[in-house]
């Protein structure tokens, strides 16, 4: 595996893309233009701010590197009819992509690996991207695992946080093997402040209650395994699966599942992450990516360990 090294500081700059029927969509962008692009789309209820060092280290290799809230997300807008499907979100990656000079490669956690996959799978004709790296995601996912990020995201939509020290208790219940940070200054970039002073996500919040009219319709709608599945038979690009060895969300039968329908896709098993991989063991991941996008010739069953 290509080992990356510590990068210095890069300049990321703020960007602004379109989506479907032209939504706003924020970005930051940093690397060569000269480079090969690479779009990283974050998971639901997450920002652009999500990838840790990913966004520098790919630019110091070289790369064009873009991270982009989605719709809903982070600073970018609101859908304005409150569509937040995964059509919605796939033809957002469709559009953006289609706008670069070149075909990116795509690196998508969780709802944004589901949304590049349907993106390139359901458009075999056209040229959406040159590779696929899927974060923790799959068809086929455990619903325990997605119900329990679904209760987390949903728990205070309506009531926010008093304090930066309250949602960090909160994210350490939720990811108890994380160490809770001890400068909270980083999580202004996941949430904004209301009127009243009180601490909110940083998304819409009818992306989990609003056009479908229950959250659980809601999660149903962005995982249909069937769907999903047929999307990824059409996948033709270099394609990449990373797990993280810890997650409750995509079990070793479920990433099995995933190179079987898409046998020539390659798999890094990252140890120490959850389902927050990039977060979790941001040095590995950006080694398994990076190794990964180089040279596209990673073994078929990469270990990622400590």
């Amino acid at each position: 595996m290509t080992q990356t090294s510590a990068v210095g500081p890069i300049d990321r700059v703020r960007i602004e893309l379109r989506g479907r029927d032209g939504i706003r969509l924020a970005a930051d962008v940093a690397g060569d233009p000269a480079g090969a692009p690479v779009l990283l789309l974050h998971g639901g209820g997450q920002t652009r701010h999500a990838w840790g060092t990913t966004l520098e280290t790919l630019a110091a290799a070289g790369f064009h590197a873009f991270t982009m809230d989605l719709r809903g997300h982070g600073e970018s807008e609101w859908a304005p009819d409150g569509d937040y499907s995964i059509d919605a979100f796939a033809d957002d990656v469709r559009t953006v992509a289609l706008s670069f000079p070149e075909p990116p490669a795509l690196v998508g956690a969780s709802l944004g690996g589901l949304s590049s996959l349907a993106a390139i799978g359901e458009h075999p004709a056209e040229a959406v991207a040159r590779a696929l790296v899927l974060v923790d995601v799959a068809p086929r996912i455990e619903e325990a695992g997605r119900d329990r990020i679904g209760d987390f995201m949903k728990e205070h939509v309506e009531t926010g946080f008093g304090s930066l020290d309250e949602v960090a208790d909160t994210i350490q219940r939720y990811n108890p093997h994380r160490p809770r940070p001890k400068d909270l200054a980083g999580l202004r970039k996941n949430l904004r402040q209301r009127a009243d002073g009180r601490w909110v996500w940083h998304w819409d919040p009818a992306f989990v209650s609003g056009r479908w009219g229950a959250a659980d319709e809601t999660r149903t709608s962005l995982t249909d395994p069937e769907r999903l599945e047929q999307a990824a038979r059409g996948i033709r690009v270099p394609t990449l699966l990373v797990r993280g060895r810890m997650s409750d969300l995509l079990s070793e039968e479920g990433a099995k599942a995933f190179l079987e329908l898409v046998p020539h896709a390659k798999m890094a098993d990252v140890a120490g992450a959850g389902h927050m991989v990039a977060g979790d063991r941001n040095d590995l991941f950006n080694d398994a990516v990076v190794g990964f996008l180089a040279d596209g010739s990673m073994p078929s069953s990469q270990k990622a360990t400590t």
